[in-house]
């Protein structure tokens, strides 16, 4: 019974030795092949997109919308403040609760409404940049699988602050040049 342990353990031994041999002598061409990368600014080619400026404009649009309402409702709180103020001393008592409770009323519609557009703001910005976004993500993916590349690496934000130009490849400009052909 031991003669068969120890048959079995010279064969995992040199079974082991074998896969090691073989990891050492590919590691080589392993490595050459991970090593193979694109990288590029992200933001750049987002903002070179044609897509995109109309984006910008759609949201600068609404924007300018939301914050005149939010003007709007401000000017009309302030003015009732103001008269509600100028009235303090002569007004009843349930008519001065009355309109104070207006105000405050008013005061948590406004902060309500400005809560809602900011959120839905950022929804529309969302969903002004997902068709941009897929877009973005084809190409990445057209350009990978063309070049051959293990991954493409996102250099903004100083994410990178170095890169091999022997191991990476830098492809702004085709990623640029894809996203502004049709797909």
């Amino acid at each position: 019974m031991k003669k068969t342990f120890n048959i079995r353990q010279t064969k995992t031994c040199v079974l082991k030795k074998v896969l090691l041999f073989y990891l050492f002598a590919f590691l080589p061409y392993c490595a050459s092949a991970q090593t193979k990368f694109g990288y590029f600014s992200y933001q750049s080619a987002f903002k070179s997109m044609p897509e995109f400026a109309i984006a910008e404009r759609n949201l600068e649009s609404l924007k300018s919308q939301y914050n005149a309402e939010l003007k709007r409702v401000e000017q009309e709180f302030n003015k009732k403040y103001e008269e509600f103020l100028e009235g303090i001393d002569v007004f009843a008592k349930p008519i001065r609760q009355k309109r104070q409770a207006e105000l405050q009323e008013m005061m948590e519609r406004n902060i309500q409404f400005k809560q809602d557009a900011k959120r839905l703001l950022e929804a529309a910005e969302k969903d002004a940049y997902l068709p941009l976004k897929t877009k973005m993500a084809k190409a990445l993916s057209k350009i990978g699988q063309e070049r051959g590349y293990t991954f493409i690496l996102n250099t903004d934000s100083e994410a990178c602050p170095y890169i091999d130009p022997v191991m990476g490849e830098d492809i702004n400009e085709i990623v640029i040049r894809e996203l502004n052909t049709d797909l």
